[in-house]
């Protein structure tokens, strides 16, 4: 694995390099391609809720305010009043902590106060051979009974990169899980760069899959009958889906991904749709610095809505429709890992970028919620990672 500070350089350098491209490709209003520093969000005023959570990586609320967060290794943890209950929930099951992978996401069933259903994404299996997995339990008395896997990736991977693992509910009542492509060259699977996966249909990774609540599928998705595989998938071409988010009030989908060295992508994800990884990308490889695959865009693949060629390395993504701070209803709200910051990104009617601006956080950012009270909350990737909460500053 490269060092992180030298990624940063090399991602900042191609950024520069590719400045003229990018200020014509952004005129046309296609893709926005961000290079280089953004202006400091103002209105709002940070506050710490709580610290002592190692490496949380997702958050949820109960219907009477409990917050569930993940912690990496393997841990449910529960804040109640501002507090970080000391015991971590009892029923969670093994995970494989190893790279970027562990305990994930959490995520509450819509209808929560009826079933009591919190759903977990978490890899599992060995460092050879592992995968992501989605499972679900009844939440009661503070702790998870009936836990049962609802989806797992069909196919194991070597490394401990590229887990996805982001859930999101659409209006419908089914689910989205996004499942990373597997990782970077050399890492390889059935005599291929693994990451070629992400155009296989009759592969899980590199795909946003949609099910429902029960893992079962959906007969309307896009790709029911072109078999067993392909029938869980929503959209495709993705490299590693860290960001997932649905607009409560326009159902419009929203992912951010990891470029490879710059090219960090927003997406606007359409059923069906094919988002071009790797054949086409503006990242580069960490090797070398070329070009991956075939330009940055081609006919019959969904170009992103925002490219951060200065490497943000996106993680947590909401649409904030909250009444704290009534101004920024409607716009997305992306943490970054090597930016450190929240992205505040303004798109028009049209969908595209119209401002962008950054809440600064000093550390890095896994995961942003709105939560009940809607002030803005965000998890900070740390082995004494933070709760931090936003409100408005007057």
């Amino acid at each position: 694995m490269i060092p992180r500070l030298v990624v940063s350089a090399l991602a900042a350098g191609l950024a520069l390099a590719l400045a003229p491209h990018v200020a014509a490709h952004a005129s046309e209003g296609a893709t926005y391609v961000s290079v280089g520093d953004v202006p400091v969000a103002t209105g709002a005023r940070r506050s710490e809720v709580l610290s002592g959570l190692e490496h949380p990586w997702g958050m949820a609320w109960l219907p009477d305010g409990t917050m569930l967060v993940t912690e990496r290794p393997g841990r449910l943890r529960i804040a109640r009043d501002g507090k970080l209950l000391p015991d971590p929930v009892a029923g969670v099951p093994e995970v494989l902590a190893f790279g970027q992978g562990g305990l994930m996401d959490v995520s509450v069933h819509p209808d929560f106060a009826n079933n009591r259903q919190v759903y977990l994404t978490l890899s599992v299996g060995t460092r050879e051979a592992n995968r992501t997995r989605v499972t679900r339990g009844r939440f009661e008395n503070d702790q998870l009974t009936d836990v049962e896997t609802i989806f797992e990736a069909a196919q194991a991977k070597p490394g401990g990169a590229h887990f996805g693992s982001r859930i999101a509910w659409l209006p419908d009542g089914t689910m989205l899980v996004s499942i990373g492509d597997g990782g970077n060259p050399p890492t390889s699977l059935d005599g291929a760069f693994i990451r070629l996966k992400a155009q296989d249909r009759a592969s899980h990774l590199g795909k946003l899959v949609r099910l429902n609540a029960d893992g079962s599928v959906p007969k309307d998705n896009p790709f029911v009958g072109d078999g067993e595989v392909a029938a869980t998938i929503f959209s495709y071409g993705h490299r590693n889906i860290q960001g997932l988010a649905v607009d409560r009030e326009t159902g419009a989908v929203y992912a951010t991904e990891h470029g490879p060295l710059g090219g960090d992508e927003l997406n606007r994800i359409e059923k069906g749709a094919n988002h071009g990884w790797p054949t086409v990308s503006y990242g580069r490889e960490y090797v070398g610095g070329a070009q991956i695959g075939e330009g940055t865009s081609k006919d019959g693949m969904a170009p992103p809505v925002l490219v951060w060629m200065g490497a943000t390395a996106p993680s947590g993504l909401m649409v904030y429709r909250g009444k704290a701070f009534p101004e920024w209803r409607g716009q997305l709200f992306s943490g970054g890992l090597m930016s450190q910051d929240i992205r505040k990104i303004e798109l028009c009617d049209e969908g595209r970028v119209v401002t962008q601006t950054a809440l600064r956080v000093g550390a890095r950012v896994r995961d942003v919620r709105e939560g009940p009270d809607g002030f803005i909350y965000v998890l900070t990737d740390e082995s004494n990672g933070r709760l931090l909460r936003f409100e408005p500053a007057g």
